[in-house]
């Protein structure tokens, strides 16, 4: 964990720039992680049974969601990606599960392709930049997962997971009334539980 600095609380910019960077410098087996990912979200959806998981297309040196993908898959549930809009607007998911098409979309990200139907997810697997045990995120800054959850919570009970390395953990996230806390983080280290445990079904 890392220990809060004398003085003031630094900014969500200057947190995420040290978060990423000890990313970088993480000196963690990725692949153990990928399968620590897929066992430990598994578990995670036979708790919460969702109707519907999303996850997303792992970039550059964030936790690889491949494995955790094939899994669900292969254990039956009903799995989807994010497609990113303008930015101001929520995330929109479309089903999607290991081998069906994919179109390139936005900043290159792989996206399910447009005939895919469009699903509200219960149980989202989230990236982050920061986060702390309180369930508060830093995310990339464009604001898109805390519009998401923020629509869904306001009509349905769901659980939000992000996903993370331990050295991704600062001391204490500031945060504002629109920004919408995660129920977990999962890192190679440990499960967390950031909020009173939502209920046993999700969907």
């Amino acid at each position: 964990m890392t220990s809060a600095d004398a003085g003031p609380v630094p900014s969500k910019a200057d947190l995420r720039a040290q978060a990423l960077a000890r990313r970088r410098e993480t000196q963690v087996d990725a692949d153990a992680f990928a399968a620590h990912l897929a066992q430990a979200g598994a578990a995670l959806v036979e708790k919460f049974r969702p109707g519907v998981v999303s996850a997303y297309f792992s970039l550059r040196d964030e936790a690889s969601t491949a494995l955790l993908l094939e899994r669900l898959a292969a254990d039956g549930a009903r799995t989807a990606l994010p497609i990113t809009g303008r930015r101001g607007t929520p995330l929109v998911f479309r089903l999607w599960r290991p081998g069906d098409p994919l179109v390139e979309g936005k900043m290159g990200i792989a996206e399910p392709a447009p005939e895919a139907p469009e699903v509200a997810p219960d149980l989202l697997f989230v990236p982050l930049a920061a986060f702390d045990r309180a369930g508060h995120r830093i995310g990339y800054g464009a604001g898109f997962y805390d519009r998401t959850l923020a629509g869904l919570r306001a009509v349905k009970p769901i659980v939000a997971v992000g996903v993370a390395y331990a050295s991704q953990e600062a001391a204490k996230i500031p945060h504002e009334d629109h920004d919408e806390p995660l129920d977990f983080v999962l890192t190679e280290k440990e499960l967390i539980a950031c909020r009173p445990s939502p209920p046993a079904s999700a969907a």
